[in-house]
């Protein structure tokens, strides 16, 4: 079994997706920084509206929690979803794919019999539904296994791929190249 990082098959022919951990702190911070922003501005609006008196103490402080909050809320949200980050592995041997602290998984396309991508934005999950349970090939080593669910006996594998780069529709697409019978 290869390892996720090594490249599989010619590189002309090699798709690689990932969640670069910079690039979703910062999308983070920044609707986070807008949306707490407003608030505050509203809430200040609302206390001059009912008659409270401002000081610049409260002003400061309010600067002040303008430029914390975010910065703070994005770094515990980034470290809630540390290990759903992940990369996906397009190649003509297969697909493979894993999340930070968890497993890799290699399917052949002949082994895949159906994937789909489910939610939006950046909850966008892909869905993989293997033929059978032999086509999978789950790489050795330390971590968790990857995310599964099971319904009527049948196992599908879930990745998170709202962040990744380049965007589920780059994936979709490359899917629908590979599989356009099965997307």
């Amino acid at each position: 079994m290869a390892h996720i990082d090594e490249v599989l098959g010619p590189d002309d022919d090699t798709v690689m997706f990932f969640q670069p951990r910079a690039m979703v702190y910062v999308t983070m911070l920044w609707v986070i920084a807008a949306v707490w922003i407003i608030t505050l501005g509203l809430f200040t609006l609302f206390r001059v509206a009912i008659g409270d008196t401002l000081s610049g103490g409260d002003l400061i402080v309010s600067l002040e929690l303008a430029l914390i909050v975010p910065v703070v809320l994005a770094a515990v949200i980034l470290l809630a979803v540390w290990n759903r980050l992940g990369r996906l592995h397009s190649s003509m041997r297969g697909l493979d794919f894993a999340a930070t602290g968890r497993r890799p998984v290699h399917i052949p396309w002949a082994g895949i019999g159906a994937v789909a991508l489910r939610y939006r934005g950046p909850f966008t999950e892909l869905v993989v539904t293997p033929v059978d349970a032999d086509f999978v090939r789950p790489g050795a080593g330390p971590g968790r296994p990857p995310r599964t669910r099971r319904r009527g006996g049948q196992v599908t594998y879930l990745v998170d791929v709202g962040l990744m780069s380049p965007a589920p529709e780059v994936l979709l697409a490359e899917l629908h190249r590979r599989l356009p019978t099965k997307v």
